[in-house]
């Protein structure tokens, strides 16, 4: 996989956990603030659309992953 694609795992992965933990019907819910999660992570996906820079993928490029183009 290429860093942007670990990326949008990552992100895809961090919205859903935060749903499940902050949505009240789900069987998992702890708290409303969970939320707030999902809402940097969107967010952090808006910014590095406009501004093509993101923390987490120069973090995997340096953890081996290829640059996706």
């Amino acid at each position: 996989m290429t860093s942007w694609q670990l990326v949008r795992v990552f992100a895809g992965c961090f919205i859903l956990l935060s749903l499940l933990l902050g949505a009240p019907a789900s069987p998992w819910f702890h708290s409303q603030w969970w939320l707030a999660f999902t809402a940097f992570v969107g967010l952090n996906i808006l910014q590095s659309g406009v501004t093509k820079w993101c923390l987490l993928e120069r973090i995997m490029h340096r953890l081996g992953a290829r640059r996706g183009d």
